[in-house]
């Protein structure tokens, strides 16, 4: 999905299969806001498609993506693909006067693109979710699955904060369990799971298996960005409530899903940036 100007661009296609940008909808202004959501591979030929002919018009365009694609292929190892950097490049050739990231996976992705922000959303999304929840700043606790995303949110100011430390097996490289570091004060209070992508979750369960050991009754997560996989691990049965926003998921309203109805709740991201 792509957006220019807050309203939805339309692009159909050629009975071969070829894209075609409808140009006669579109609401072009001297300074244009693009809002991408990556969802295939084809929408990035439909953001250069758009970007192309809005240059023949010789306006200025800005990008906000929502959730940068290929962002945990960050590195390259054992001479593996290092697919972030080629698609940071198709983008920068684009060359939007401003791209803005909401809530990246890691610096890598802002140093690639250029003229590149950062958006982390979830310092705000925490605040509602505590509202929502009914969290007691003095006695419940903000969670962090890892040293990493303990670090991403170091501004994030709480009374009571845990770490989390993964243990993994050294072939399979699959989590075994988390083990917790945190001045516990008594059982029967809320924790809020606090990081930027959930696909499985497999992170969060085993963080959740431990956190109830721990005597924590409710258990709650926050993910800036979620993908349609969270729907087929085993999240839901060790999260009371999982919060995200619209970066990513999209199958929620399928009907072998609408059992977790009461446990999801997904923000509109373009409401909350």
């Amino acid at each position: 999905m792509i957006k220019l100007n807050n309203e939805v661009v339309t692009f159909t296609s050629f009975p071969n299969g070829e894209t075609k940008l409808e140009q006669s909808g579109l609401i072009i202004l001297t300074h244009n806001k693009i809002v991408f959501k990556y969802e295939n591979d084809g929408d990035l030929i439909k953001l250069m498609f758009l970007k192309k002919y809005l240059d023949t018009l010789k306006v200025i365009c800005s990008l906000t993506i929502m959730y940068m694609p290929y962002s945990r292929m960050d590195r390259s190892e054992n001479d593996s693909p290092f697919t972030l950097k080629y698609v940071t490049e198709y983008i920068n050739l684009l060359q939007f006067y401003s791209v803005e990231l909401v809530e990246p996976h890691s610096d890598v992705s802002i140093a690639l693109l250029n003229n590149c922000r950062a958006n982390y959303i979830d310092f705000e999304l925490l605040k509602l979710v505590i509202r929502e929840i009914d969290f007691d700043i003095e006695q419940d606790y903000i969670m962090f699955p890892d040293a990493g995303a303990s670090k991403r949110y170091s501004k994030m100011k709480y009374k009571n904060v845990i770490v989390g430390d993964k243990e993994r097996d050294f072939q399979s490289g699959e989590i075994k369990e988390v083990s917790l570091h945190g001045n516990f004060k008594g059982s029967g209070k809320k924790v809020i799971i606090v990081d930027d992508l959930s696909s499985y979750g497999g992170t969060f369960v085993k963080s959740a298996k431990a956190l109830r050991d721990k005597g924590f009754n409710e258990v709650y997560l926050l993910v800036a960005h979620a993908e349609n996989s969270i729907f087929k691990g085993e999240l839901f049965n060790h999260i009371n409530k999982v919060f995200t926003t619209n970066s990513i998921v999209s199958e929620q309203n399928h009907w072998d899903n609408l059992k977790y109805k009461e446990q999801l709740k997904i923000y509109e991201l373009e409401e909350v940036l």
